[in-house]
């Protein structure tokens, strides 16, 4: 049997727009962390969820009606995700470098230096599932690719799981390292209000 949850309020426009600033504010910052750092931050939202699973998936259980066994799989496929994405950070290719060195002689001419890499697009937003409360919601594949980037993320929760979502945001927000410039750990790890942007869980 599901569990009956009150209503949950839409969010203003005022406060859309305060979050939407602030995911806005922060990607610079957070683009700019090195890699290996937000590689330590994916693994340690991974290390949070994998902790809080006793209080996650209970949850998860009374507002989806889905069995515990499938939950707990689908929360493994989760954190599997996350730190998928910090090895990914880890290994490198995935910034597609490429370098065109100088060539003074080029039949065409002389040919400059020309240096090429992906980087981060700015602030994304996700709209989390009303069947997959862990592996395409908060904390979920679209959500750690995007860190992975250098993101910042906004996340549209779906209303049929405030606890389960609300438990999920609380899990994810592990203390970030002294490295990381204040203005991207308020975007990423904070559990100030209004709600940081990585983790913006009102309907």
């Amino acid at each position: 049997m599901l569990t009956a949850t009150d209503p949950i309020p839409d969010t203003t426009a005022a406060d859309l727009e305060a979050v939407l600033q602030r995911a806005a504010g922060a990607a610079e910052s957070f683009g700019a962390l090195p890699p290996a750092e937000r590689a330590r931050l994916l693994g340690a939202v991974a290390d949070a969820l994998d902790a809080a699973g006793t209080e996650l998936l209970p949850a998860a259980m009374a507002e989806t009606n889905l069995s515990e066994a499938r939950l707990t799989g689908e929360l493994k496929r989760t954190t599997f995700q996350l730190r998928l994405f910090a090895e990914v950070l880890a290994e490198g290719s995935y910034l597609g470098a490429t370098i065109d060195p100088a060539d003074d002689g080029f039949a065409l001419g002389p040919k400059p230096d020309l240096r090429r890499m992906l980087v981060p697009l700015g602030p994304v937003l996700v709209f989390a599932a009303s069947n997959f409360p862990f592996a395409f919601s908060v904390p979920g594949g679209d959500t750690a690719s995007a860190l992975a980037a250098g993101c910042p993320v906004v996340v549209k929760a779906h209303p049929g799981h405030p606890a389960c979502r609300r438990g999920s945001a609380r899990s994810s927000r592990p203390r970030c390292p002294s490295t990381v410039p204040r203005k991207a750990r308020s975007a990423s790890c904070s559990g100030s209000r209004p709600a940081p942007p990585r983790f913006a869980t009102r309907a």
